[in-house]
């Protein structure tokens, strides 16, 4: 049997990694410091991210996302540090890949905005509400183009509010007299003010209504397809990333329990925990049917069980579930973290 850290991310993915890969992680561990023993809140999580690839991550509350992203971000504030793991960020331009983790903060204040940067879940909280809308545009677009005159910037500012649907002329209002919806597509076009190769995105509609939310995504897939920048795209809802993403990895206490396309994972989920998310909205046509949630709660971080973190919810748990931690292994295209398919995924 083949664990993902015994294969090459190459050829786990299948791509070119000189080529197409814009950010990878391997092995990445982060704990909060307590007065005991630390808790660790990501596992060993391992993917790569192609360019111009939106890649989903899902889970319940607790099961490692938001500590995930801003990890990914080094926005992660003490008692949060990241204990072991890499993040290796590939330039378009070429040459040697850069290892986030270990980047002096002088060095990784340059590539913020320009490389990467960061759509926050709430838009009220993301935006400085004494501050002009546009002119916290302004700050950014000069912060990291010196050459830039200020009316340039404010024009740019009109431009980018455009881009997201949002009349120009509300560059001026402030964030309190902009609807939800506008507040978070504003911080989308601020997002891509200096047109980054990577947007996180956590869970940026989760505040809005589902017409909105619905406007929202489409925006979304519409300056993805024009910029052709990557996404990972943070949320709690299955139904969404379906629709939305390219590949989509699904997060259980911490770890990542599976990892394939949203094609694979709506067709056929190979974890127990992924086909009971799956299972637990509606189709929009199926004949009338009782749905059923994924029964208890998650665990408890500072004491996770010896073996499978899933097993007292799991509805196929064995023996060796309880006392045997199951690892991410690969099954053809995807991979999972699950003893049923140990099997399968070794003969």
């Amino acid at each position: 049997m083949m664990t993902i850290t015994d294969v090459n991310l190459q050829r786990i993915h299948d791509v070119d990694v000189d080529r197409d890969v814009l950010l990878q992680v391997d092995g990445l561990c982060v704990e909060y410091a307590s007065a005991g023993e630390p808790t660790r809140a990501c596992t060993d999580v391992t993917f790569a991210l192609r360019r111009g690839e939106i890649l989903g991550v899902v889970g319940e509350s607790g099961s490692g996302k938001s500590t995930l992203i801003t990890a990914l971000t080094r926005l992660q504030r003490a008692p949060a540090v990241t204990s072991a793991g890499s993040i290796l960020y590939r330039p378009r331009e070429g040459g040697e890949a850069i290892d986030l983790v270990t980047l002096p903060p002088k060095e990784l204040r340059k590539l913020r905005w320009t490389r990467l940067s960061i759509v926050l879940q709430s838009a009220m909280d993301a935006l400085n509400p004494v501050m002009r809308v546009g002119a916290q545009f302004v700050d950014v677009l000069r912060e990291h183009d010196r050459s830039l005159s200020k009316a340039g910037a404010w024009e740019e500012a009109r431009r980018l509010l455009a881009l997201v649907g949002i009349s120009a002329d509300r560059v001026r209002s402030y964030p309190h007299e902009l609807s939800g919806g506008m507040r978070q597509r504003a911080t989308i076009a601020l997002a891509l003010a200096c047109r980054p190769e990577l947007i996180v995105m956590d869970e940026p509609t989760t505040a809005v209504d589902v017409v909105m939310q619905r406007q929202i995504l489409a925006q979304v897939l519409r300056l993805r397809h024009e910029f052709g920048f990557a996404v990972v795209f943070v949320t709690h809802d299955l139904s969404l990333l379906l629709e939305l993403a390219d590949r989509i990895a699904v997060m259980y206490a911490g770890r990542i329990v599976e990892l394939a396309s949203a094609a694979a994972i709506y067709r056929s989920p190979l974890h127990p925990y992924t086909r009971g998310l799956r299972d637990s909205f509606p189709p929009l046509h199926a004949p009338v049917s009782r749905l059923e949630g994924i029964p208890g709660t998650p665990p408890d971080l500072r004491a996770l069980p010896p073996g499978c973190a899933f097993a007292d919810r799991c509805p196929a748990v064995m023996d060796r579930c309880r006392t045997e931690l199951p690892l991410l292994t690969l099954h053809d295209s995807r991979a999972v973290a699950c003893h049923l398919h140990d099997e399968e995924i070794s003969s």
